[in-house]
This record gives structure tokens, C-alpha cells and sequence, in this order.
């Protein structure tokens, strides 16, 4: 699961955060969202912020999106990998449009039981591939018509947690080497052959309670 990530301010994550600045989507969202573009701290859902996707001409292009397809009151945040391909919400983002979004870390909540079996949410944790600065979510996207300006959105792709992690939460985002990026975004790649390959290896701490 993947509901909050960070954008730190790092010389890896600027060139994407400059990117979105001077995309011409910027102001035209901006103004229309009545929003700002997140260039760093922490990301939550519905926030507009740097996403890398395919130009026309097929190029990896950073865009400023919206994370979340279907707008404001119960955006939805993430995709399953193992079914994205067969879910009509995702079915053609899966064929057609994939991105990757750049980040720092991402955020999970600790997940507990109770004595009497009921699920209550312990401390938040920082995680991030280890060794790196710099992380991409593998992610799918799509253009929603939102009151009559097509706004594009994305979600985050999850899979099934690695050992290490399953006592915080079992599912985890799918995080790409910055090999596997380009190859992703391209409109004949193997979807299922890049994505496992995967990192696995993380690193965790504390973030404080939480909120």
C-alpha cells in the first residue's frame, strides 16, 4: 500500500521537480485545481506533483498529475500489479499508459491487532530502497475530464509486501530500478518482466506516531 510519499529537496530529485515547474500543464492546472505543484515535503493523495510519462513522440517527459483517479472524495490511490490487467478501472492505463513517480520515500503506517482482534494503526515508517537518494514508483496514468479540462491522474502501482516489512503492512509500492524506468514507459515493453525486477532490498525507521 502507498498512501504517502516524500519529495526531498536533493540535487536527484531536482532536475524532475525543475521539469514540472516549466511544464505549460503547470499554470493551466494551477489555476484550474486551485492548487499548487508539491515540489517537495510530503505528498498526499489528490496533491499535484512531478510524474514521468511518455511525450507524443514517446520520450520519457515529466508532467505535473494528480494523484488519484476519480477525483477529490475517494480517490483511489493504488493498483494491485497482480490485477491491474484484468480491472476495467485500470485495464487500458496497464496497456497504454504507465509512468514512474519520482520520490525520496515512502510512508507506512504500522497495521496491529488488538487482543479482542480489531485492526488499529501503530507508528509511521520511513522506507526507502537501501543505498539510495532516489526512488520511482512504478505507477499507471490516465486523463480525466474534470468540469470540462482534461487533468491527468495517477495511481501506484502495489504488490505483496517482502518479509522484512509484512509486520508493518503486507502490501508495498512497486519500486523500479532507474534501469528498468525507460523501458517501462514505452508502449511495447513486457509489463510483467520489468516489473519483477523490483527492489526488495529497504531500509526502515521510525517517522513518529501516527496521524
Amino acid at each position: 500500500m502507498c498512501c504517502r510519499y516524500f519529495l526531498e529537496e536533493s540535487p536527484e530529485l531536482r532536475p524532475f521537480v525543475e521539469a514540472a515547474k516549466q511544464s505549460s500543464l503547470r499554470e493551466k492546472l494551477v489555476a484550474k485545481l486551485a492548487r499548487p505543484l508539491v515540489t517537495s515535503g510530503e505528498v498526499r493523495p489528490t496533491d499535484l506533483v512531478p510524474v514521468l510519462a511518455p511525450s507524443p513522440r514517446q520520450l520519457p517527459t515529466v508532467y505535473p498529475m494528480v494523484w488519484g483517479f476519480g477525483g477529490k472524495i475517494t480517490p483511489i490511490l493504488n493498483a494491485r500489479w497482480e490485477t491491474a490487467a484484468a480491472k476495467p478501472l485500470f485495464r487500458e492505463s496497464w496497456a497504454k499508459r504507465r509512468c514512474a513517480i519520482p520520490a525520496s520515500w515512502y510512508y507506512e503506517w504500522e497495521h496491529r491487532s488488538s487482543p479482542e482482534g480489531k485492526r488499529k494503526t501503530g507508528d509511521k515508517y520511513m522506507i526507502q530502497p537501501r543505498g539510495a537518494r532516489l526512488l520511482f514508483l512504478a505507477g499507471l496514468y490516465r486523463l480525466e475530464d474534470r468540469e470540462g479540462m482534461i487533468v491527468p491522474t495517477f495511481t501506484v502501482l502495489t504488490r505483496e509486501a517482502t518479509e522484512e516489512l509484512r509486520h508493518i503492512h503486507d502490501r508495498m509500492p512497486v519500486m523500479l530500478p532507474e534501469t528498468a524506468v525507460d523501458a517501462w514507459l514505452r508502449p511495447d515493453c513486457d509489463q510483467n518482466g520489468i516489473l519483477r525486477q523490483a527492489l526488495c532490498d529497504m531500509v526502515l525507521e521510525p517517522a513518529g506516531e501516527a496521524s
